[in-house]
């Protein structure tokens, strides 16, 4: 696949691609990542934490304890661009960039996001990317890919993410079982990530199971599976080899295609969603630091997806409320959960929603929806919804 050119029409930047014999084109507006190329953010970086947590650019965040580093022009001396402390490069767009270590050794960096929307079962998507490697980097890499699952990872490790199954055995011991995740789309084995000067673009198609919501960037691959070379003229500053990665974008190529029934020619639309006045409405992806009403970033995908439901619904009255499981006193669950929704409060009207569309109350634990007695049900039990007033 290569980029044969690109055309601006009514402020939309088509990119034509030549896929499987036919030209695709693409808009900005169906680019599937939001906040693709990290420029939108919460605040500027300062400096860089070898045990901290990536928060700065919105709807991105890091899904293991490994510390991803923030790059902005806004940034401290340590986070600044194109110079930082962890090696010299412009972004490739605009004034912002990311940086994983996909190292040699098992010490490893992912960036992980939310989709705008789940994937369709059947379609075929196109995912891209771009990476350069530090030249402060000792070696190179070649498995650098992007991991769609249906639900978040999240892991305490430092090291390679691993899928970590519980077994359990006929007498009832149970066994933890780990193995390697399987990218949906990898820069091959072949072709080493060794320029330092330029951006590289990673790219692929893949088929959808269905359901995957979550992107996750990085190398899933162990050291002998990687490809690893030493690269003459490197710094060998670092202890491994680190990639900026900047200009995320991914496409549904056949999705609105006309599919073939028969002798009955259909075309597939995006499954909607009908409000009506009383529905009550999860907002499944919505996080806090524990025991905290402080929104983390992975939070800012589903805002955005209410903020453009109720930009496109003027009429639309809602209240939000917060709930908590029934550990705690009842008094603190009932503070904690009134705080957690007036958070999202505030960042809906900060974003332009009219407060007098608003309302927000805390229940504590006196709603569950699943049971408490369990892990699983307490973590249904922890959530933000809405409920519909007027239309």
């Amino acid at each position: 696949m290569k980029t044969k050119h690109f055309l601006i029409l009514n402020f939309f930047i088509f990119c034509f691609l030549l896929v499987k014999g036919q030209t695709i084109s693409f808009d900005n507006d169906s680019n599937l990542i939001f906040n693709p190329s990290f420029e939108q953010h919460l605040s500027c970086p300062q400096r860089i934490d070898p045990y901290g947590y990536m928060d700065e650019p919105v709807a991105w965040w890091q899904p293991t304890n490994g510390s991803a580093d923030y790059y902005n022009n806004c940034g401290g001396k340590q986070c600044q661009v194109p110079k930082n402390k962890l090696g010299y490069q412009n972004p490739r767009t605009g004034g912002s960039m990311v940086g994983i270590y996909c190292s040699l050794t098992n010490y490893r960096e992912y960036i992980e996001t939310e989709l705008k929307e789940k994937l369709q079962k059947g379609e075929t998507y196109h995912l891209s990317f771009h990476v350069s490697l530090s030249e402060y980097s000792p070696e190179a890499v070649a498995t650098i890919g992007g991991l769609f699952t249906e639900k978040m990872l999240m892991d305490t490790t430092r090291g390679m993410l691993t899928l970590n199954d519980i077994k359990t055995q006929n007498n009832g011991v149970k066994q933890k079982l780990s193995s390697y995740y399987k990218p949906q789309v990898v820069n091959p084995f072949n072709k080493v990530l060794s320029d330092t000067l330029s951006w590289t673009r990673i790219e692929g198609d893949f088929v959808a199971q269905g359901g995957e919501k979550f992107l996750t960037i990085g190398n899933f691959y162990p050291a002998e599976q990687s490809n690893v070379v030493y690269v003459p003229g490197l710094r060998n500053i670092l202890p491994g080899a680190y990639y900026y990665v900047d200009d995320v974008e991914l496409y549904c190529v056949t999705c609105g295609q006309p599919k073939q029934i028969g002798d009955i020619s259909i075309t597939k639309t995006k499954d909607s969603v009908e409000y009506v006045v009383g529905s009550v409405i999860v907002l499944e992806n919505i996080f806090f630091d524990f025991d905290k009403s402080v929104l983390l970033p992975q939070s800012y995908v589903e805002l955005y997806n209410l903020i453009n439901l109720l930009n496109s619904k003027p009429n639309m009255k809602i209240e939000l409320s917060g709930h908590t499981d029934n550990k705690g006193k009842d008094r603190y669950n009932m503070q904690l959960s009134l705080d957690r929704a007036k958070a999202v409060y505030d960042y809906l009207v900060n974003s332009g929603i009219d407060k007098k569309r608003l309302k927000f109350k805390g229940y504590g634990a006196k709603q569950p929806i699943a049971d408490n007695k369990t892990e699983e049900g307490r973590a249904k039990n922890r959530r933000v919804e809405f409920k519909i007033l007027d239309m």
